[in-house]
C-alpha cells in the first residue's frame, strides 16, 4: 500500500507555507502556476491551476487584478485557498467564505493564517484516520469511509454557508435601510 502511505506522510507533513514564508516579491504567471504545485497536495497532472482557471477566478472577483501582469502574496494566499476549496465547494460559496475570510474585517494575512490552521488540522484528522485502514482488502470499505465523512463535512459546511449568507443578507438590508432616502420627485419639484 505505497501510495496509502505515501499519501497519509503528505497528509500529515505538506502544507501551504506561511504567510510570512510566501514569496515578498512579485511572481508572473509561470511562477505562480509552479508555485501552487508546492501548495497543495496533488496527485494527478489534471488537478493542477492553470493560466486559464486563474484568469477566470480574475473575472468572477474571486482573487485581486494582478498589477501589471505580476502576482503579489495576496495573490498566492487567495489561489491556496481556492484551490483547496474548489474540490469541495462551488464559486458561489467558494467567494462568500474568501470575503468573509481574506476580505472581511481582519487582514489578508491574518485570514490566511486561520485557512492554514483548519486545512492542518482536517489533514491530520485524516491522516489518523487512515492509521486503522491500510489492508489491501479494506479499500472499498475505507473509500466509503472517507466519502460519508466528506459527506457529512459537506452537509455541515453548506449549513454554515447558508447561515453566513442569510447573516450577510440581514446585515446588507439594514444598511440599506439605515441610510437616508433620497427626495421623491415632487419633493424635488417643491424645492
Amino acid at each position: 500500500m505505497y501510495d496509502l502511505t505515501e499519501l497519509r506522510e503528505r497528509l500529515r507533513s505538506q502544507r501551504p507555507v506561511p504567510w510570512d514564508q510566501l514569496p515578498d516579491f512579485s511572481l508572473y504567471m509561470d511562477q505562480v502556476l509552479s508555485y501552487m504545485d508546492r501548495q497543495v497536495i496533488r496527485f494527478d497532472e489534471d488537478d493542477g491551476l492553470t493560466a486559464a482557471m486563474v484568469n477566470n477566478y480574475t473575472k468572477s472577483g474571486l482573487v485581486p487584478r494582478a498589477e501589471g501582469k505580476k502576482y503579489s502574496r495576496d495573490h498566492l494566499a487567495y489561489l491556496t485557498a481556492i484551490c483547496v476549496l474548489k474540490r469541495v465547494m462551488s464559486t458561489r460559496d467558494m467567494d462568500l467564505l474568501i470575503r468573509e475570510e481574506l476580505r472581511g474585517d481582519r487582514p489578508i494575512p491574518d485570514g490566511y493564517a486561520a485557512f492554514c490552521s483548519s486545512l492542518d488540522k482536517a489533514l491530520n484528522a485524516v491522516a489518523g484516520e487512515m492509521e486503522d485502514r491500510t489492508g489491501e482488502d479494506e479499500l472499498a470499505d475505507a473509500a466509503i469511509h472517507f466519502a460519508l465523512m466528506s459527506y457529512a463535512a459537506g452537509v455541515a459546511s453548506s449549513r454554515y454557508v447558508s447561515l453566513l449568507r442569510q447573516r450577510k443578507e440581514t446585515q446588507e438590508a439594514a444598511e440599506t435601510a439605515a441610510q437616508p432616502r433620497g427626495k421623491s420627485k415632487k419633493e424635488k419639484e417643491r424645492d
